[in-house]
């Protein structure tokens, strides 16, 4: 399965958790039809953050021309905090025979591995046969157990 098709699966399993939670505070004066607008409400902002992240992410990859799909020249560091925001190490191996750039996107789970934010970070002017690093930073405020993941990484 693909990171994109992944992470849309996540978000949709994030809005369904959501919304049943939202259906566990029910009263006895809610009505099937407003338990429903609320289960719907809480599945939209589910799908409006995954829509959201990864739009932002694209709009960075689509800029980028002639790049190479190097995902497995990027690894990870362990996921930490920061503010309220996750942060992990970005490294990338430049395999290619001139100095490059990375452009990196990090996916943000929880301990589900349900979709939380997306991010993308760039790796500047990385020599050849060299590595470096960056920090992928989430957009918000991230809480409880948080993982991340490479979904695509590009050289150029």
């Amino acid at each position: 399965m693909t990171g994109y098709r992944r992470a849309l699966a996540a978000a949709v399993a994030a809005a369904a958790l959501t919304a049943l939670t939202a259906l566990t505070g029910c009263s006895d004066d809610d009505t099937p039809a407003s338990v429903a607008s609320r289960a719907a409400s809480a599945a939209s902002q589910g799908a409006d953050v995954f829509a959201s992240a990864t739009a932002k992410v694209g709009e960075r990859f689509d800029d980028i021309k002639n790049g190479v799909d190097v995902k497995d020249d990027v690894k990870l560091g362990k996921v930490t905090t920061s503010g309220g925001r996750a942060e992990a190490e970005v490294s990338a191996t430049n395999t290619g025979g001139s100095q490059k750039s990375f452009l990196v996107q990090v996916n943000f789970t929880d301990g589900d591995g349900n979709f939380l934010d997306a991010v993308a970070v760039t790796v500047s002017d990385v020599a050849a046969g060299r590595s470096g690093k960056a920090t992928a930073r989430s957009n918000r405020d991230l809480s409880g157990e948080v993982k991340a993941e490479v979904d695509r990484a590009v050289r150029y």
